[in-house]
């Protein structure tokens, strides 16, 4: 496995195609969940020095209703739990889709976990239909994050392998 990270410069997408087979080589023979999405945290604050990296994961709260609940990240203390639609985090799960919000402060709803993030970026974990959690990444500045973004991070959460006790 490795364990050193090979910053790369040159084009957002460069640093992504760089990128992407050292976090497979990351993931590659580790079966626990939490260590892999902590790994996948910082590579990606280390090459891209984002604010903040993090994965929220659907767990249950009460007799039936569900949240996103914080689980690996990189950055700032962050809000713990996110109610289904709320926020962009919450949105995302609720819709099932990538978000990419140009400037936090114009997303009804928005969810100020850190007022130093101006633009972000939310990417559903979808396995058999259902989402199990969210890749989220703040920047602080506005517009950070565009189409590139999205398909890397959805290739990038494609590689989390999820066992169904791990859920």
């Amino acid at each position: 496995m490795a364990e050193d990270l090979h910053i790369i410069q040159g084009t957002k997408e460069e640093q992504y195609k760089e990128l992407i087979p050292q976090i497979k080589g990351l993931l590659t023979g580790e079966p626990d969940l939490t260590a892999n999405l902590g790994n996948i945290c910082a590579a990606l604050k280390e090459q891209f020095s984002w604010l903040w990296v993090g994965f929220y994961w659907v767990k249950p709260f009460g007799s039936a209703q569900e949240e996103l609940v914080l689980a690996p990240f990189q950055g700032p203390v962050a809000c713990t739990r996110i109610r289904k639609g709320k926020g962009v985090c919450g949105t995302s799960w609720a819709q099932a889709k990538t978000l990419i919000v140009p400037d936090v402060e114009q997303f009804p709803g928005h969810i100020a976990c850190s007022s130093l993030s101006k633009s972000e970026i939310v990417v559903p974990v979808i396995r058999n239909g259902q989402v199990l959690g969210v890749l989220d990444v703040d920047s602080t500045e506005l517009n950070t994050f565009d189409t590139t973004d999205q398909k890397y991070l959805e290739e990038i959460v494609s590689l989390i392998e999820i066992s169904t006790n791990e859920n």
